[in-house]
C-alpha cells in the first residue's frame, strides 16, 4: 500500500514546479535529483527513497506533495542506479555509498536559499539519512535542523534474511526490481557487467553474495553489510535531532533492534503497533500518519 500509485494524493503542483538537476560529488560520481522550489518557502525538505525505489515512488511523491502544500521546497534525490540514473555512473550501487550521498545532500542544502533544511528517508534511504545525521556531527550540513527516518533497517543482514524468510511476495517484489535494475546496468555497460547467470538466484541473500564479485573491496557480503549496520554506539555523537518511525508489525525490520537506542537526547524512536514497512496509512480519512507527525515536529 505504501507504494500504491492510487494512494499518492494530489501532487500535480509538486511535479509542475519540479526541476531536474544532476549533482556531481567530490569523487566525481553523479546523482539525479528533482527539486521543487516553493515561491514562499519555509524551508527545504530533502527526501531519500528506499531500495529499488526512486524519486517518483508513490510514498516519495505523497510526502513531497504533503510538505510542498504546506509551504516547503522539496528535493527528491535518487540514490545511484535508482530512477532514471543508471547511465550516470559506470560503478554499481551498493548500500555503503555514503560519501556520494552525503555530498549530494550537502550540495542540495548549500544551494538552497532556505535557512532551514530537513532530511527525510524511507527504508534504505532512512538508513542513509541516519548515517548522514551521524556524519553531520563531524562535517556539518548547512542549515540542517532535523532528520526523519521511516522504517530504517539498522542491521541490513537481518533485514535481508527477513525479506527472504517472510511472505513470499516481499522477496519476489524486491528480486524483480533488483533484477530489472541489474539488467539495465548490463545493457548500458556490457563491457563491464554480465549478470546473466547470477540473476537466477532465488533469494536476496544469494544474489547479494553473487554480486560481491563486482566489489573486490569487500572480503565478503557480511563485511559489506557491516559497513552500514547501525548500533547504539553509532548515535552517541549526534548533534542534530533525529526521529525514527518504526512499526512492530514491520515484516522486514525486527522491532527489537530499536530497543537499545534509548538514552540519547537527540534521538527519538516512535514505535507503533501497526504501520508495516513504510506504510502507516489511514484510509478513512486518507493520510500517511508520519507526514502529520513530522509536520507537528516542524511546528508548521
Amino acid at each position: 500500500m505504501a507504494s500504491a500509485r492510487l494512494l499518492i494524493g494530489p501532487h500535480r503542483f509538486l511535479l509542475e514546479r519540479s526541476q531536474e538537476i544532476i549533482l556531481e560529488t567530490a569523487a566525481g560520481s553523479r546523482l539525479l535529483a528533482h527539486v521543487s522550489p516553493h515561491p514562499a518557502s519555509r524551508g527545504l525538505i530533502i527526501i531519500l527513497h528506499g531500495w529499488e525505489g526512486s524519486s517518483s515512488s508513490a510514498y516519495v511523491l505523497a510526502a513531497g506533495a504533503h510538505f510542498y502544500s504546506r509551504g516547503f521546497s522539496v528535493a527528491r534525490l535518487n540514490l545511484r542506479d535508482h530512477g532514471e540514473s543508471h547511465h550516470l555512473n559506470e560503478g554499481l550501487f551498493h548500500g555503503a555509498l555514503l560519501d556520494e550521498t552525503f555530498d549530494a545532500v550537502n550540495a542540495l542544502a548549500a544551494s538552497a536559499a532556505e535557512s532551514s533544511v530537513y532530511l527525510m528517508g524511507f527504508s534504505l534511504g532512512a538508513n542513509f539519512a541516519l548515517r548522514i545525521a551521524i556524519r553531520h556531527s563531524e562535517k556539518p550540513i548547512r542549515g540542517l535542523r532535523q532528520v526523519f527516518a521511516i522504517s530504517p533497517p539498522l542491521d541490513p543482514y537481518k533485514t535481508t534474511l527477513a525479506i527472504d524468510g517472510g511472505p513470499g511476495f516481499y522477496r519476489k517484489y524486491f528480486l524483480k526490481k533488483w533484477r530489472r535494475s541489474l539488467k539495465k546496468k548490463q545493457r548500458l555497460y556490457p563491457q563491464k557487467y554480465n549478470f546473466t547467470k547470477m540473476l537466477h538466484a532465488d533469494t536476496c541473500l544469494a544474489l547479494t553474495e553473487k554480486v560481491m564479485t563486482y566489489f573486490p573491496e569487500f572480503p565478503s557480503y557480511r563485511d559489506y553489510f557491516r559497513l552500514y549496520t547501525l548500533t547504539k554506539k553509532s548515535f552517541r555523537d549526534l548533534g542534530v535531532p533525529v526521529r525514527i518511525f518504526i512499526a512492530q508489525d514491520d515484516p522486514v525490520i525486527p522491532a527489537e533492534d530499536f530497543l537499545a537506542l534509548a538514552g540519547n537526547r537527540f534521538l527519538t524512536v516512535s514505535r507503533q503497533k501497526f504501520g508495516g514497512h513504510c506504510g502507516f496509512i489511514d484510509l478513512f480519512p486518507y493520510r500517511r500518519w508520519y507526514n502529520d507527525r513530522i509536520t507537528e515536529a516542524l511546528g508548521k
